[in-house]
């Protein structure tokens, strides 16, 4: 029998994020669909949050990508962040515990299932204080969505990491190039065997390990990559970002951070330039030298740094 190297790294998560006071909670937004999330215990309806509900913080939400579950995306981020906010971390339609009944697969979809928890929670006006919004890859998507739908009223700052807001098809199509002259974007996000999983590492981290084990990754395809398979297709092919005939990018009225990896192979850093001029004159970028796709997690402690700083109304930084 294998050990399952997966099951002890999500043990060490859990405990990252109860120790930072956030719970586990689902909340079925309508008929249709359902979310789970994590969530700072002083969010949570219950009255035995009534004591902390006192404490209050501004709320702040992170969006994941595609790849790991959600909570470990951010599992580097939840102590200091915590520090500062009260947090929801949900996990998106066909992620984690998170379903829908529709037919509807774009990240718009997916946008305004996130405001929809938002809103039974109870979290952002008119019954909170401003939500600021993060998100990362696929999760950029998604949050700069939610910036348009809910407005500067609801949301304060926006935070877009490693995330192309610009991609179209001649994108993609280089993109396949650099992941060695795949036919699909599937075939790099979803990896059905060890090599796929092998070649997601390396286009992935700036610095990939050396040497794998090949029965830690048939443990990560396994508790990973194997769930919902058929509907997260349906999701890749649902990105709208792409379909410039559906998609305009246009500048938001919030503050906002865009922050890359230099060594970004799945969206080129070029990319974070090219969006900045389009954001307008809210947007601001910073630039991570020696990291690739997840700066947040190869270096985490440069990344919190600056995330705080702009989330916390710091004046511009450069590093």
């Amino acid at each position: 029998m294998e050990i399952s190297l997966v099951w002890w790294i999500d043990l060490f998560v859990r405990l990252v994020y109860t120790s930072a006071g956030l719970r586990r909670h689902t909340v079925s937004i309508d008929a249709e669909t359902t979310i789970r999330c994590w969530i700072s215990s002083s969010l949570l309806p219950s009255s035995s949050a009534a004591g902390a509900r006192s404490k209050k913080k501004p709320p702040l939400v992170l969006v994941h990508g595609f790849g790991p579950r959600g909570a470990w995306q951010w599992r580097s981020q939840i102590r200091p962040l915590a520090a500062h906010f009260d947090l929801v971390v949900p996990d998106l339609i066909f992620f984690g515990g998170s379903t829908t009944s529709s037919t509807r697969r774009s990240e718009a979809f997916q946008a305004a299932s996130v405001v929809g928890l938002l809103d039974a929670l109870g979290v952002a006006p008119p019954r909170r204080a401003k939500v600021s919004l993060m998100g990362t890859s696929y999760g950029g998507f998604v949050v700069y969505h939610m910036a348009r739908m809910m407005g500067p009223e609801r949301v304060d700052r926006v935070v877009i990491a490693s995330s192309d807001l610009l991609n179209g098809p001649d994108d993609s199509r280089a993109f396949l190039e650099r992941a060695g002259g795949l036919e699909s974007v599937d075939q790099v996000l979803l990896p059905r065997t060890t090599a796929d999983l092998k070649r997601l590492l390396q286009l992935a981290v700036f610095l990939p390990p050396r040497f794998v084990p090949e029965f830690l990754l048939r443990d990560v395809l396994r508790n990973l990559f194997s769930d919902k398979i058929a509907e997260k297709l349906e999701l890749i092919k649902g990105i709208s970002i792409s379909h410039k005939d559906e998609f305009q990018l246009t500048p938001l009225p919030q503050q906002v951070l865009i922050i890359w990896g230099e060594h970004d192979q799945i969206f080129l850093v070029d990319k974070a330039f090219e969006m900045q001029k389009h954001l307008g004159e809210n947007a601001r970028l910073e630039v991570l030298g020696k990291t690739g796709h997840t700066p947040q997690a190869e270096d985490p402690k440069k990344f919190n740094k600056i995330i705080l700083n702009f989330l916390l109304g710091g004046p511009k930084s450069s590093f």
